[in-house]
């Protein structure tokens, strides 16, 4: 069964609509309709009245289908090139595991090629770039492990590569134009571009070698395509057409914008014709006289067309083949010639009989005009560019269908950068820590909610046409938040063994020089202070000890201050003496050893303060040492025996004793005598003589005392 296909031609000045079928490798033209625009609903190929385009559009669907007895509902459209963006890109397949390529892994290959063209477009610097839809493409060449072949069918090697030349129009280009089909109850079936359908048909791949230049001049615009070495090289557009020469002769005769079209035509058929301008005179004008008087925008045409030929190809091709309503513009092909400084057989008006792939018919149309809808009909089919539509956030969103189209396609299509939709993250908090700055930070955002018809989803899940999204913007995070435990992690205690007794502690930590509990949260600007090192003086500190671990002997004499150290208490660390900034590990021992507390006798002598006088004599025939104190020493009023213990910080007074000389009787406090058997009396002898008690003595002196016993 032959393959039948709709397609129209929605140009400036009519809307042509044609039916054709494929036939092994050629169409045939079952038939065509024609319908003018009743006023200026189109501008430069852009629709301006939806609902005048849409009427249009309906009336030639429905000649087509009372005639042909047939319902029509998907169509082949084609869009003027205004504001056209094009991209030239490369993709690559391995196919050295893949058995051989056919014609729709090629088409594949392609397509992912035009993707990445409308990823890159979308990603770009241009903040309006995603408001682009994919009007068509065209393959520049086919490449097989690096070197370019004509075909890929059937190809085995390494690598595969195509490159393409990718066009692009504004969103609102193509939405307009779907919304008039839309209105017409017709679907898009594929969609192309109006130069691409044109050098589709009129210049086969096997003679794009040459460097030749298409230029499909309409109503409103001229659209333009280039090809050289056996390929497509550059599609562009002037927005200026047929157009502005039916302008130049309204405004030269006086006449409205449709009298002036309808004098265009009929002078150019049969080279003169009468005209009635709006103050009712009628003149009969020559085609010699018209050409006269729209020689400047006739020029001023072929110059906007020759200036953009050369800035697409470098410079002017060698041929020029025109089409579209608008090429049968007077002088124009002369003209563009002389602009191109090219012979004028080099610039040519194309008809339908140069289509190749065409059946030609008696019966098929001739003239210029219809290259473009056929073009359409054939160029949809070889290279199609099918959409789908996805509702995202109550926006129809229409995307390339080239292959199974996710959620992520539907957010860059919008240019929805999802990056932004994540939550903000919290505020965060700058703290000191141990005098380094600190950033805590804030929480994070949480990522953007998707709905994919009301099911939650992600941007890998498939998205299919009418498909419902939504995507709702993160949660912002909440400002930092920390306790101080989460902020210096888990410590540990150790026991330390002071005198025996244990005492447990953990790593100092300050936060604004105050002890805080772990559970304080942090705030911005705290000044945090920690050292898991605990030093001696961290010990004692924290449990109120002295902190001196040699605590001075210290008394004071008639108020003058006596340091000894000999007597002084010391802190040992494991059985050596402590410093302060001893660091302690778990298990230490600190103990306390104190000198034992000194006699007054002791202390008299350390400090060298002399407070006897002695003197040795002969007692007897022994021999005995005589002593006379020389000071006294109070303490808190009370005289102190040189036995007394002296304790830390006791306050003494020494007082001097006169320095008498020892006389006989002061024998009697060194030595015992039993006089209770004494009759008689006491006889006292110094060196043999006779002596008494108050007779001053001498060292070494030899005492004798006598006492006579009594008898019973």
């Amino acid at each position: 069964m032959n393959e039948q296909m709709f397609a129209l031609d929605i140009g400036t000045r009519s809307v042509v609509g044609l039916l054709m079928e494929k036939n092994n490798d050629h169409y045939h033209l079952i038939d065509y309709h024609m319908v003018e625009h009743d006023e200026r609903s189109m501008l430069d190929g852009q629709i301006h009245d939806i609902v005048s385009v849409a009427k249009v559009i309906q009336q030639v669907k429905i000649h087509m289908e009372e005639k042909h007895n047939t319902v029509l509902e998907k169509v082949c459209v084609a869009a003027a090139g205004r504001a056209l963006k094009t991209k030239r890109i490369k993709t690559t397949k391995e196919i050295a595991k893949q058995p051989l390529m056919n014609e729709e892994d090629i088409l594949f290959l392609e397509l992912e090629a035009v993707q990445q063209a409308q990823f890159e477009l979308a990603t770009g610097d241009d903040e309006a770039s995603h408001h682009y839809y994919c009007v068509g493409y065209s393959v520049i060449h086919y490449s097989l492990d690096g070197e370019e072949i004509g075909s890929l069918i059937d190809q085995q090697g390494e690598k595969a590569e195509v490159e393409i030349i990718a066009t692009f129009l504004p969103k609102v280009v193509v939405e307009s134009l779907l919304s008039a089909l839309s209105r017409s109850e017709l679907q898009l079936e594929a969609l192309t571009l109006e130069p691409i359908a044109a050098i589709q048909v009129l210049i086969p791949t096997s003679m794009r070698r040459l460097n030749v230049a298409l230029v499909d001049i309409g109503a409103g615009t001229s659209d333009i395509a280039l090809t050289s070495e056996g390929t497509v090289t550059a599609y562009g557009m002037v927005p200026r057409a047929g157009d502005e020469i039916t302008e130049a002769i309204s405004d030269h005769y006086l006449l409205d914008f449709n009298q002036a079209e309808d004098f265009k035509k009929e002078i150019t058929l049969h080279k003169k014709a009468t005209v009635s301008d709006i103050l009712g005179f009628e003149q009969e004008v020559t085609y010699e006289e018209l050409i006269e008087h729209i020689s400047p925008p006739v020029d001023e045409l072929a110059r906007s067309i020759s200036e953009e030929i050369i800035a697409l190809n470098g410079k002017a091709p060698k041929a020029v083949m025109l089409v579209g309503g608008g090429s049968q513009t007077p002088e124009l092909a002369k003209r563009l010639a002389i602009k191109l400084k090219l012979p004028t057989n080099r610039v040519a008006i194309r008809g339908v009989d140069a289509i190749q792939l065409l059946s030609k018919d008696d019966d098929l149309p001739i003239g210029p005009e219809f290259i473009t809808p056929i073009g359409i009909a054939i160029a949809a089919k070889q290279n199609p560019v099918h959409y789908i539509s996805v509702t995202l956030n109550e926006q129809v969103i229409r995307l390339f269908e080239m292959k199974d189209l996710i959620v992520a396609d539907c957010l860059l299509a919008a240019g929805i950068n999802i990056k932004k939709l994540y939550g903000k993250p919290g505020m965060a908090a700058m703290v000191e820590y141990n005098g380094k700055p600190i950033t805590l930070p804030g929480e994070f955002g949480t990522a953007p909610k998707i709905l994919l018809n009301d099911h939650e989803s992600n941007v890998d899940d498939i998205v299919h046409n009418g498909d419902m999204l939504i995507i709702e913007k993160g949660q912002d995070g909440a400002p930092a938040k920390m306790s101080l435990e989460e902020f210096i992690g888990e410590t540990s205690s150790i026991t330390v063994y002071y005198n025996q007794k244990a005492m447990k502690m953990k790593p100092k930590i300050l936060v604004n020089n105050e002890k805080t509990n772990n559970s304080y949260l942090l705030k911005d600007g705290d000044k945090i202070e920690y050292s898991h090192n605990i030093t001696l003086k961290d010990l004692l500190h924290y449990y109120q000890i002295s902190e001196q671990v040699n605590t001075p002997y210290t008394i004071w004499i008639d108020d003058n201050k006596k340091v000894l150290e000999d007597y002084s208490q010391t802190l040992l660390h494991n059985g050596k003496p402590a410093k302060i900034d001893t660091l302690l590990k778990n298990g230490d021992k600190l103990e306390t050893y104190a000198a034992n507390i000194p006699p007054l006798q002791e202390l008299l002598e350390k400090l060298e303060i002399r407070y006897q006088n002695e003197m040795t004599i002969t007692y007897n025939k022994k021999r005995l040492t005589l002593s006379k104190d020389l000071v006294k020493v109070y303490r808190r009023g009370e005289v102190l025996s040189l036995e007394a213990s002296i304790e830390d910080q006791d306050k003494l007074q020494i007082f001097e004793q006169k320095a008498d000389p020892f006389i006989f009787q002061d024998i009697f406090r060194f030595i015992s005598l039993d006089v209770s058997q004494a009759k008689g009396r006491v006889e006292l002898k110094r060196n043999g003589q006779s002596a008494t008690f108050l007779e001053e003595l001498q060292p070494n002196d030899h005492i004798e005392i006598n006492i006579e016993s009594r008898l019973i």
